[in-house]
Order: C-alpha cells, then structure tokens, then sequence
C-alpha cells in the first residue's frame, strides 16, 4: 500500500530495507515516515529482504566483513535500515561498546558466568545514540529539517547532538522535572529544549499532535513519526553482544523496560542472526526489568494478563518512568515464549545495586542500569534465572546524570590535616 510519502525515492536509502511491516495484521507500506498501521493501528517495524517469502537464506554479510568493518554500529550496516555510505557521513557513530566480564558481580552474586554491556561508552553516555543514529539517516531521506523527540532525558541529550553534528535543527520535549544533569547535556549541544508540566506519556501526547500541526511540518520525531526506524538501533545491542562474546548468543539476558522497544529489538536481532546463520539456533531467555514505581508490565506478568494497565510513574528511576509503555504487551510474550520473566525492584533495591555494580566492577551505572541489576538479584533469589548459565546484564547510560540517587552517603572517608600522623589515627588505624 502506497503512502504519500512513496514519490521520495527511497531505494538506495535504506539499504536492505524494502517495507514497513504491521507487527499485528502484517500489512505492508511503502518505507516513509509513518508508524502506525491504518488498518488496525498496530505498530510498524521495518521489514527486511530475509523477511520476503522468496528468501533463499543468503545472508547478506559474513562474519569475516563484520569484522573487518568499523569500531561502531556502521559495522552491521549490511543488516540495517540505513545507506551504504552511512559510514562516511557527518554522525555520532556510536556502539561497539564495551562487554564486561563481571568476575567480581558475578562471585558475590554467586554466578558462574556474568558481562555487564555497558553502553555509557556511546557519545552522549547512553544506548540513545544507537537508536537515534538509525532515525536521523530517515530523516535525511524524508528531507526533514528539525529533529525532535518526546524524552525522559537521555534520548533528547542523543538527539541534539547528533543534530548538532548533522548540522540540523533540534527542538527537544522533556517533562520540567528531569534530572539537572540531563537538562545539562540536552542543551549543551544548542537547539531549543522545552520543559512540559506532566508526566513522559503526557510529553508524549503533545509531540504526537505536534506532528500534525503545521508547526511540526518537516520535523523528524525520533520516537514517534520516524519510531521504526529508530526502534532498529537496539538491535545492534543483540549484534555486539553475539560477536563480542564469539558470535554465540547468551543464555540469559537481562534488559530494562521503559517503552519496551529495547527489549524487543534485542529479541528481532537475536532471531535475526539466527535466521542468517550468523549464530547457532539455541533457546535464550529474556527478562524484562522495572522499577517498582513505574511497573505495568511487571504487574501484568505477575498477574498472567496480556494487557498492561497504564499507571503513573513515581519512582528515581526517571528514564524508565513510562507508565503506559507502548511495547509493554510485546514484553510480555517475548519473556513467556523464551521462559523469562518481569521482575521489578524498589528505590532502596535500585540505589543499592547501583552502589554494588560501581564497588565490584568500577562501573558507574545510572538509575536505570540499578534496576537490571537489582532485578538479576532478585531473580537469582527467586531461583527464576540460573546461576549456571551465560548471563549478559544491561547498564544503558551512565550514573554522572543521575547524581542525587547516591548523593546522600558522597562524603569524605575522613578530613585530616596533611601529615602522616594524622592519615595513621583517623583512616590506616580505623580501617
């Protein structure tokens, strides 16, 4: 089905890219900035030459040329939406992120095998990068001017820098009561970033009537308009994870829900390698991880519902505060069909594991990267993740923009005058 968009020509843009897909009815469109099925409303994703019926199960890139591509996510562009000169275009090239083998997490836990992928390395301290990278080729395609987005803080940081380096304008929608250090970095990069009295889902709503309004004409929202191509830029965490771990597929993943679009991408990328033959076809479980203040997802696993009821989110854990979460019933099956689970954490849970993370493996996690580690414990206590098995654990974007959550105990061991007599009494003698 043709959209007005089709007139763009779009066929050396999106590389192997050939349709918009229906998630629910399978209804096909032409590639164009639109998100939403008009027979059903179902969600749009983007389909692919492996997913036509005449595939003849060639991939279209080996291992070999993976490998010899660059240190960033351009290296699967063979498998994503995205021009074959992406590479040498003005962008943030993020990814190929560090994968941590957690040894000391992963003793006091009593795991036998734990990595932490751990995505703060990207340009702006976040997996947002990732995604926003996909949309903003898009939105060259579809000659958008502006690049927006609704935000609870991380994604607008991504997309005014990379708009800033595109050379394109950027205005920004967060809601008024982010984190301080977030606002920081959202502005940093100039654009014009617009604080809005409400929750995200509230942000949200706007930026979807924006879209429709003559002021948003030729604005590429990242989230909403342009969201199956962004959606995509998750998938490279499934890549990266494969290869960097001998292109093999963990046992055991777990990944934080907010919308839950991460969670499902990294689903569509494992089963993605599977299908090309890029890794071995074995079973691997997906656990999803809330906050409990903000936890409809896991409140439906927990009460066997497929429908996840919107709540509103009060929780220190802003960037996962998306109390109607638009992938949330997809969540739920991908953790049913691979034997996870959705489990959620407290604040307290959240700040301590956060503090554990950054003593056992000097990595600094924000609020988000405590409640996937809080989860992989509660698991473990509840005998609902094996601690025999490969686990891979997400730490999604750096704790310097989230500050206040461990603020409270950031003191001084001790305060002494600078001799050696003084260090001895009051740190050597009372360690």
């Amino acid at each position: 089905m043709a959209l007005a968009t089709a007139e763009i020509t779009t066929s050396n843009s999106f590389g192997p890219a050939v349709a918009l897909s229906c998630r629910e009815c399978g209804t096909r469109y032409d590639l164009g900035p639109t998100f939403a099925c008009i027979e059903c409303f179902g969600p749009l994703e983007v389909a692919y030459t492996w997913n036509s019926p005449d595939f003849d199960g060639t991939a279209p890139v080996t291992r070999e040329q993976i490998a010899a591509g660059p240190s960033n996510i351009w290296r699967y562009r063979a498998l994503l939406p995205v021009p074959v000169d992406v590479g040498v275009k003005p962008n943030l090239a993020p990814g190929w992120t560090k994968l941590v083998k957690a040894e000391n997490l992963a003793r006091e836990l009593g795991l036998r095998s734990l990595h932490v992928k751990d995505d703060s390395g990207n340009p702006t301290h976040s997996f947002k990068d990732r995604v926003v990278a996909i949309a903003l080729e898009a939105a060259r395609t579809f000659g958008f001017h502006t690049l927006s987005c609704s935000s609870t803080g991380n994604l607008a940081g991504a997309v005014t820098a990379a708009a800033a380096r595109a050379g394109l304008d950027a205005c920004v929608f967060i809601p008024a009561d982010l984190e301080q250090p977030k606002i920081v970095m959202a502005s940093v990069y100039g654009g014009r970033l617009v604080g809005i009295q409400g929750t995200y889902d509230e942000v949200n709503r706007f930026c979807s009537e924006l879209i429709g309004d003559p002021l948003g004409d030729r604005w590429g929202f990242v989230n909403v308009n342009l969201r199956p191509y962004y959606a995509e830029g998750s998938k490279t965490l499934a890549y990266e994870i494969a290869e960097q771990l001998g292109w093999r597929i963990p046992d055991q993943i777990v990944i934080p829900v907010a919308s839950g679009s991460q969670l499902t991408k990294v689903d569509k990328g494992f089963k993605e390698l599977i299908k090309l033959g890029l890794v071995e076809d074995r079973p691997y479980k997906i656990f999803g991880a809330q906050a409990e203040g903000c936890s409809p997802v896991s409140a439906a696993y927990k009460d066997g519902r497929d429908v996840v009821q919107p709540v509103k989110p009060d929780t220190i854990a802003k960037s996962l505060a998306i109390g109607n979460p638009a992938d949330g019933p997809y969540v739920l099956d991908i953790a049913r069909r691979t034997g996870g689970a959705v489990e959620d954490v407290t604040d307290a849970e959240i700040v301590d594991s956060i503090r554990l993370l950054a003593r056992t493996e000097g990595i600094f996690a924000e609020t988000a990267g405590g409640v996937t580690v809080g989860v992989l414990r509660k698991l473990l206590t509840k005998g609902l993740l094996d601690p025999d098995a490969e686990t891979v654990v997400l730490n999604t974007g750096d704790g310097l923009k989230t500050l206040d959550a461990v603020s409270d105990e950031a003191r001084p061991t001790a305060v002494i005058r600078p001799s050696l007599d003084a260090f001895r009494t009051a740190v050597v003698e009372n360690s």
